[in-house]
């Protein structure tokens, strides 16, 4: 199962040759990280942050297209593995049928003394559903 979501390029993603500058896909990924919390796990930023934490441990990405301003890409999230206290996480990004980047990363739920934690079993379950096979 693919989570979504729509982002259109505005002018503050954009250098000054109108393209997208690369660390604004990289907030326009957490962004997406975030509202798949919220949305799918039911577990929002607002509320995990309160005890909890699930910081980016590793990722890696490939810009295979440039995006312009005023151009909408569709960001698609698949969970692609599960650990006792991380996730595998993917990201494509395409506007129309052209990909214009994808992301791999490694998510790690911290507890409030920054070490890593087993995912709370209710997250947990939710997150075993949700497994790309």
């Amino acid at each position: 199962m693919a989570y979504s979501i729509e982002q259109k390029v505005l002018f503050k993603h954009c250098d000054p040759a109108g393209i997208v500058f690369y660390p604004r896909y990289f907030e326009m990924m957490n962004d997406c990280v975030e509202l798949f919390f919220a949305d799918v796990l039911q577990w929002p930023f607002e509320e995990l942050l309160k005890t909890a934490g699930a910081p980016t441990a590793e990722i890696s990405t490939r810009f295979l297209a440039p995006s312009r301003h005023g151009d909408t890409l569709q960001l698609s999230l698949t969970v692609t593995s599960l650990g006792t206290s991380s996730i595998g996480v993917s990201i494509d990004a395409h506007c129309d049928d052209q990909l214009r980047f994808q992301t791999r990363s490694r998510l790690v739920h911290v507890g409030t003394d920054g070490r890593s934690a087993p995912w709370p079993q209710p997250v947990r379950d939710m997150i075993e559903t949700l497994v790309s096979t």
